[in-house]
């Protein structure tokens, strides 16, 4: 009998998966649970920190994680979870199902909830603010920005590949067109240009995606002010102004956030004001930076949130000699879904902490996660012998954390913080994508979590915070991404999708 392709093609992925199966399991049955942890331990933490069993429940190891990881050790991944090795394969299949044994049999069947935080529903010192929706589309802003200058709004959407200021009405007017929508803005004190604009070039992070950084001079408007300080650079997210090499040339340090490629790059200034692209740490990843003098020695160094399967947080010291010496500072397992942070001195010792995020949650294992949320991590530093140590002080449950952006909001001498999170659990929890965090210490770390009832006005993917009425007190201004990224089923969003953005406004100071 002569079989059709499609029940043939079966037929050969059972035969096959018959045969590795069943030589697995003549050869794994005298691997003990040690054997099996350690193998683990090798194979799975040498090239990021070891991911514990326990940090995801049996279906996302089996369903999401373990394939993905087979790729990488060069293992075929067939209709999700038949594994055939290769010559190249990087592991044999008997030690890959010692491996998924051990996954599936110490994960458990489900992540256990964290306890929830008290937290009250109320304005705080804010009051909303909002442009008029556009109707026509749904909202995709990925970027906010305010100008401490002249505070305008500025902002960038996927609907439309440009740059908008808006007014204090919160009137837009178009500032220029873009390759593609900008995902960063920052607004240099010294230099030629306004602004530095950031275009990744696509939400999802492939090799493939390209995007540019771009200069919008101060005395221009339109594309004539426009000028492409780099092109064609694999999905840039960040980019920041310094002079590293100390020669009075203004170079930009770049995050560039691929999937197996990108990393951290300078764009080192020639004398011909052409750049030179040197690489800091070629890992995919390189999400966030700030440029600090760490070591006190009148140069700038540089620390680096990495997001993608090794995550920490790196330091870059100067050497002087136009390189970095690098160290890491923080590590975090490759599930973690690290997504921003921020050096302050929130506990009044002069030495800067840091306030992070974990909440990305658009790769392999889709689940609401009881280790998301907000963390602080004081600065143990001992200054006298050059050393740098973070140690976890405080920890704050936010499913899907997105940024945490920390301020003294209401003016009373300690340091507050404003958090989003944009995989947010909509059914249950939808008050926790914006949160505001006001501190009742002035060197603890005693919060008062408030929920700004704004959840019914958008989805918020990006934030920034300054002074955007003029009168001495820090706002807030949120942009609106209602396109796709959904991860809990059967939910319809049930907020406003066509608001751009809203700005928080703060009170605490009323402007005569």
């Amino acid at each position: 009998m002569i079989m059709p392709n499609q029940y043939k093609n079966n037929y050969i992925l059972l035969f096959l998966f018959l045969i590795v199966s069943s030589g697995c399991e003549r050869n794994v049955g005298d691997n003990t649970r040690a054997q099996s942890e350690a193998l683990a331990k090798l194979r799975c933490g040498s090239c990021h920190m070891f991911p514990n069993p326990a940090l995801l429940d049996k279906k996302t190891w089996r369903e999401g994680i373990l394939p993905a990881m087979a790729e990488h050790f060069g293992i075929e991944v067939l209709q999700g979870n038949v594994y055939l090795p290769h010559k190249n394969s990087t592991l044999s299949i008997r030690e890959w199902q010692s491996i998924i044994r051990y996954y599936e049999t110490l994960a458990p069947d489900s992540l256990k909830s964290v306890e929830s935080f008290e937290k009250i529903t109320d304005w705080a010192t804010f009051r909303l603010k909002t442009p008029d929706p556009d109707l026509s589309q749904v909202s995709a802003t990925i970027m906010t920005g305010i100008n401490p200058e002249n505070k305008k709004i500025f902002t960038s959407s996927l609907n439309h590949s440009a740059l908008y200021e808006w007014n204090s009405k919160l009137k837009p007017s178009l500032v220029t067109e873009l390759s593609t929508a900008a995902v960063d803005i920052t607004f240099p004190k010294q230099g030629s240009f306004e602004s530095i604009i950031t275009c990744m070039g696509g939400m999802r992070a492939l090799d493939n995606t390209k995007g540019d950084v771009i200069g919008i001079s101060k005395n221009g408007s339109g594309s004539k002010g426009k000028i492409n300080i780099a092109e064609n650079l694999i999905r840039p997210i960040q980019t920041r102004p310094l002079d590293f090499n100390k020669d009075g040339l203004t170079d930009y340090l770049v995050c560039s956030f691929g999937h197996n490629f990108g990393g951290l790059y300078l764009l080192q200034q020639r004398a011909d004001k052409s750049f030179k692209k040197v690489s800091v740490r070629e890992v995919p990843g390189a999400t966030q930076s700030v440029i600090v003098d760490f070591n006190n020695d009148g140069w700038p160094d540089i620390m680096t949130l990495f997001a993608h399967a090794n995550e920490g947080i790196w330091l870059f010291i100067n050497d002087k000699k136009g390189g970095f010496v690098e160290r890491n500072i923080l590590r975090f397992p490759p599930v973690f879904g690290s997504s921003s942070f921020q050096l302050i001195d929130i506990n009044k010792d002069g030495r800067l902490d840091i306030i992070y995020t974990a909440g990305d949650n658009s790769d392999y294992s889709r689940i609401l996660k009881p280790y998301h949320g907000l963390y602080i991590f004081l600065n143990k530093s001992d200054g006298n012998n050059g050393s740098f140590h973070f140690e976890k002080s405080y920890f704050f449950p936010l499913n899907g954390a997105t940024k945490a952006m920390a301020a003294d909001f209401d003016n009373d001498g300690d340091i507050d913080i404003a958090t989003i999170a944009f995989f947010a659990n909509f059914k249950s929890k939808p008050y926790d994508t914006f949160t505001y965090f006001e501190n009742e210490t002035k060197t603890g770390l005693k919060f008062k979590a408030h929920n700004i009832p704004i959840y019914e006005k958008g989805r918020w993917i990006c934030m920034d915070v300054n002074d955007y009425d003029g009168d001495g007190d820090m706002d807030i201004v949120l942009g609106n991404y209602s396109k796709g990224f959904m991860n809990q089923e059967n939910f319809k969003p049930d907020w406003d999708v066509h608001l751009p953005f809203v700005v928080l406004e703060n009170l605490i100071i009323v402007k005569d």
